[in-house]
């Protein structure tokens, strides 16, 4: 029953793990330990997203593309 319930949450999550993933190789970067956690989501019917561990330089390399993102998007948004 949950397995059917939980159908939508399941591609979502498992979507949004390809997409992220794919952005980040666009930016250079891969973090070795991303994944989703099925486990959890089979128990609690909540997906959630483990970007695990990764090494000091992968991190800077994705503070460094949210920063450019962010400044862009400030930069071309009129609010």
């Amino acid at each position: 029953m949950l397995n059917r319930a939980t159908a939508e949450q399941r591609r979502q999550a498992a979507s949004v793990v390809d997409d992220l993933t794919t952005v980040l190789a666009l930016g250079g970067v891969k973090l070795p330990s991303l994944e989703v956690d099925w486990a959890y989501g089979k128990l609690t019917g909540c997906f959630l997203i483990s970007l695990g561990s990764a090494p000091v330089t992968v991190v800077l390399r994705i503070v460094d593309l949210l920063r450019k993102g962010l400044r862009y998007e400030r930069l071309t948004h009129d609010d």
